[in-house]
């Protein structure tokens, strides 16, 4: 597949958080860009700012006519993501006029074939690794193209540009959703887990790792495969090295301690140690990533002063443990966390920084086959919160499933301190209860809740008393 000759491409699910990384980076190397997605958004709403044309009906008379045109087929590329249902009248219009049409992971391993990537990939803590080995690059002065699953702060954007078309380095999220990763074949590699996830599409956890085995399999032979100590794998053709944070490894991190709300840390690796590295990222996960990612950045080259730089200067992807609201009366975090472990992470990230504080958490499930199959993992990691509160399973690309709904999850959790609310109920309770700490968690439509929760305690204490510590 080469992209030469395309002129116009469609994008089937627009605002989706990688599918509008490729769309811009479509449009950044000249190309005609539309596409449909069925809600509008933040970031839908950049798209169209950035001259993208975008509808949200599945309509095949709403697509614009420079992108159906049967004559020129062979200048149009259509991608998908595979959330979108088979039965969409869009995708089956441009399927049955023979156009050509892709997944968004097969575009993604095009475009990194034709330099050297490297790729995070895991059920979870890739967003960040990525985003943190991409700003290491980029601090660097390396000639960086990275496609990140969120909003990189530091670039107010899901993708960085290279300058351009020599010596790129490509940074990539390897997204095991759908097999997607398995059309990558990385220069280096780090996977940071392979807790069982999307058993919708694998059948169990087993099979899971079998595909990040052949994942592992496809890093080049010449290159670097990290994995998170723990994580057990078959011998490869990449040289394998282990990574950790507090124990040591291969690469690893230790002296760690919290500082005005910073991490401070000495990094370790068999050519030396690194001492009084900065991060301003809550968790000692994060601080885990950050190993993945220096160690992924120092295996192309990077040396230590771009190193500690970048990290003392990275401020954190959206909607991942994002301080949106802090003042002496209430801190508001949002996080993305939607799998039991990530969960756990988040809310005890909070405990570690916010030590005695009552902590409320927000949840909204994500998938109807993801609560069933982790419903008790999920109880668990929510009774670590002080109180709970649960709204309705966002289902996303899935229909209902019988006897799985909020409130049977509810009843799954052993805690004294817990409500289900309609999302059309909670400013009104934030309002009345004043929460300490608030955290809002889940990967659905609740990122709609954290800019009315943010205003609302804007309104609610002095403005002025306000102090933004977003990492």
């Amino acid at each position: 597949m080469k992209f030469d000759n395309i002129t116009h491409v469609y994008f089937v699910g627009i605002g989706g958080i990688g599918m509008s990384a490729l769309a811009r980076y479509f449009k950044a190397v000249g190309k005609h860009v539309a596409g449909y997605d069925r809600t509008q958004t933040v970031l839908t709403a950049e798209l169209i700012a950035e001259n993208i044309e975008v509808h949200f009906s599945d309509d095949v008379q709403a697509i614009p006519e420079a992108f159906k045109d049967a004559n020129r087929r062979n200048n149009i590329l259509v991608v998908y993501t595979p959330a979108i249902p088979k039965d969409h009248s869009e995708l089956n219009f441009f399927r049955q006029q023979e156009f050509a049409v892709v997944k968004r992971s097969q575009v993604l391993g095009v475009i990194t074939s034709m330099h050297k990537t490297l790729a995070v990939a895991g059920t979870h803590g890739k967003t960040t690794t990525s985003s943190i080995l991409a700003h290491i690059l980029k601090t660097a002065d390396f000639n960086v193209a990275a496609f990140l699953g969120g909003i990189a702060r530091n670039y107010n954007s899901n993708i960085i540009l290279p300058t351009s078309e020599h010596d790129v380095i490509n940074v990539v999220e390897a997204d095991e959703f759908d097999r997607s990763f398995l059309t990558l074949f990385p220069f280096a590699a780090a996977i940071t887990s392979m807790d069982a996830d999307h058993l919708d599409i694998y059948g169990s956890g087993e099979e899971l790792i079998k595909t990040y085995q052949q994942f592992a399999s496809q890093v080049d032979e010449k290159g670097l495969l990290a994995l998170r100590k723990g994580l057990r794998m078959q011998p490869v053709k990449a040289l394998t090295k282990f990574y950790a944070a507090g124990t040591q490894s291969d690469f690893y991190a230790d002296e760690i301690s919290i500082r005005n709300h910073r991490y401070w840390f000495n990094f370790h690796s068999p050519n030396g140690v690194i001492e009084g590295i900065s991060l301003g990222l809550p968790g000692r996960h994060n601080v885990e990533n950050a190993v993945a990612a220096i160690a992924l950045a120092m295996h192309v080259g990077v040396k230590e002063d771009a190193i500690r730089a970048a990290l003392q200067g990275y401020k954190g992807v959206k909607r991942r443990f994002d301080i949106r609201f802090s003042d002496a009366n209430c801190t508001f975090i949002d996080d993305y966390a939607h799998h039991p472990q990530e969960l756990r992470a988040a809310i005890m990230s909070v405990r570690e920084l916010f030590e005695g504080k009552k902590i409320t958490g927000i949840f909204q499930p994500h998938l109807f086959s993801r609560t069933r199959d982790f419903a008790e993992e999920f109880a668990t990691s929510l009774a670590l919160l002080d109180e709970i509160i649960l709204l309705d399973i966002y289902p996303a690309r899935e229909l209902p499933l019988e006897g799985v709904t909020a409130s049977w999850l509810m009843n799954k959790i052993n805690h004294v301190n817990k409500i289900l609310l309609n999302k059309a109920d909670i400013l009104n309770y934030i309002n009345k209860h004043e929460p300490e700490v608030l955290i809002t968690l889940g990967a659905g439509d609740i990122d709609t809740l954290v800019t009315p929760i943010q205003q609302l305690l804007e309104r609610k204490y002095s403005v002025h008393e306000f102090k933004n510590h977003k990492q």
